[in-house]
């Protein structure tokens, strides 16, 4: 029994001993940065003949697998030395464990060893470093490989531009027509050329030719006789016309009638029983409408009216053109002005699909903040003691003096404020310098503090404060504070989220102040905010 124990395990470690030396696992490092890669390595030995597969993988336990690596293929004394490499990363710190991978050598399965490996977070000067908010997620520049989607774009645009001409010249054409035919003898005489040249019955649509056909004949009665022929069967229509030539003494021969009637009834054929009539008696039935239309229009008596009715009738019809004319110029206008517009709408689609729409909205539309920044500066001194800085527009003076207590206005001999725009604007830009009339030792802080105080007296809400030490290039040191508040917009009636930077100086007697902010995000606001920061330039209290 020991015997077969001592087999056991004697078989159990060779086992064991010969899947390590079959599959060796190393990494390149134990500890990396949050973010950065550690590459796994798995090597085995083979023959040239055994088949290896090793595993796709998208995680190795809480680790992601950024890039998989090409095998690396050496032959050694007629084997193969075959090295798979992944790339592991995580982006929180903290100590993981890299599990046993499962790789098939001849279909049989080996595992790999497992490893422990430590995220570290990365060191960030809380001093030096300025602290932003966690910015949006930008989209990705594919110009180059979205080509085909502004081709598409363009093509759609080019196809809708073709659609609304073909539409207005369709509606164009349809009125030209109608506006050709004075008489409704010219309208049917002129439909049935136009029929003809159509060679329906020739193409074998000999239903729609007969269709047409009867509706030229019908739309004629009906505008001539006024009788309801469209929409009448053809029984209903020859006892119309019947009664109506009567009532207006029209004469009519019982051939015309006959034949009209006739015509009629083998367009019912045609069209509901599936009739082909041969070649001659289209013709002829063709003919036949045309000689009965003929025939009732000269059968219509003509009335001669009286001189004062041919007066009125030219008085209505010039007013009838007039009112015609105004219609067309209110067309014409209206087209014009969609026309414009889809181009203007179309034009401006396409540069925001191009460019992005912050684009458009700054270069087409306008941004005030853009025009500061791009526009030309000017370098000045402000107040005493001097703040010498540089601004995209000229400071102008202010008086703060009612912002502050009585008790506070009796410690101060001289006050100067100078600002661009104001408190309730989204960007405002504001110097000012004050001394004391007898020396006083100034806390940066407290001031800081009594400074953020009067905003949130001025409407800002939920400030959030971050100081720092600042240093002009002179090395004169100072307080920096900065950070964000909501104002209400009166105007909206909503909240807007203002980034602001703040800075304070002193000097003997005296006390500087820089206050700066912007609507949260402008990204052309916080390059005039890091130049004017940059300038400033301190002068020497004089006495």
């Amino acid at each position: 029994m020991k015997i077969r124990l001592y087999l056991f395990f004697l078989l159990v470690t060779t086992f064991v001993f010969a899947q390590q030396k079959q599959v060796v696992t190393s990494i390149d490092t134990i500890k990396n940065k949050i973010g950065a890669e550690f590459k796994l390595s798995i090597k085995t030995t083979v023959d040239t003949a055994s088949k290896v597969i090793f595993p796709k993988l998208k995680n190795v336990g809480a680790l992601e697998v950024i890039q998989s690596y090409p095998i690396d293929t050496i032959k050694t004394d007629g084997r193969y030395e075959l090295i798979k490499k992944y790339g592991l990363t995580q982006f929180d710190s903290g100590r993981y464990a890299i599990p046993s991978i499962k790789i098939f050598i001849d279909s049989k399965p080996f595992m790999t060893d497992s490893l422990l490996v430590e995220v570290a977070n990365v060191k960030v000067d809380t001093l030096k470093q300025k602290m932003f908010d966690i910015k949006g997620i930008a989209a990705a520049d594919n110009s180059i490989g979205d080509w085909w989607k502004y081709l598409l774009i363009i093509a759609l645009i080019v196809g809708i531009g073709v659609l609304i001409y073909w539409y207005i010249k369709k509606r164009q054409e349809k009125k030209l027509h109608e506006e050709i035919y004075k008489t409704p003898i010219e309208k049917a005489t002129g439909l049935l050329d136009t029929l003809e040249k159509k060679e329906l019955w020739q193409k074998g649509e000999v239903k729609a030719y007969y269709s047409e056909l009867t509706d030229i004949a019908r739309n004629y009665i009906e505008e001539a006789i006024e009788i309801p022929a469209m929409e009448s069967t053809t029984s209903e229509l020859i006892l119309g016309l019947k009664a109506a030539s009567v009532k207006k003494k029209m004469t009519l021969s019982q051939e015309i009638i006959e034949n009209l009637e006739r015509v009629l009834k083998q367009a019912d054929l045609v069209k509901f029983a599936k009739s082909k009539p041969l070649d001659f008696e289209i013709t002829e039935d063709r003919n036949k409408i045309q000689k009965a239309i003929l025939t009732l229009d000269n059968s219509i008596p003509v009335e001669v009216p009286a001189e004062e009715d041919v007066l009125l009738n030219e008085a209505q019809r010039q007013k009838q053109i007039q009112i015609q004319l105004l219609k067309k110029r209110k067309k014409r206008i209206v087209t014009t002005v969609v026309s414009v517009a889809f181009l203007l709408v179309a034009t401006t689609t396409f540069f925001i699909v191009l460019k992005g729409f912050d684009y458009v909205k700054d270069n087409i539309l306008g941004n005030p903040t853009k025009e500061l920044l791009e526009g030309e500066w000017v370098k000045s001194d402000y107040g005493n003691p001097g703040v010498i800085i540089e601004t995209p527009k000229v400071l102008k003076r202010v008086d703060l003096t009612k912002t502050l207590p009585k008790d506070g206005m009796a410690l101060i001999k001289e006050m100067q404020s100078f600002a661009h725009g104001s408190v309730s604007d989204r960007f405002y830009l504001m110097v000012s310098t004050l001394k004391y009339k007898k020396e006083t030792e100034i806390d940066l802080a407290k001031s800081m503090d009594g400074a953020l105080q009067s905003l949130e007296a001025q409407g800002a809400q939920n400030m959030i404060v971050k100081q720092e030490d600042f240093e002009t290039k002179e090395g004169i040191k100072g307080l920096k504070a900065y950070g964000t508040f909501q104002k209400i917009d009166g105007d909206k009636q909503s909240s807007v989220k203002i980034y602001y930077e703040a800075l304070l100086f002193s000097q003997e007697g005296g006390l500087q102040q820089i206050l700066l902010f912007h609507e949260e995000g402008d990204t052309y606001a916080n390059n005039i905010s890091e130049r004017v920061l940059s300038s400033v330039e301190l002068k020497q209290a004089s006495k």
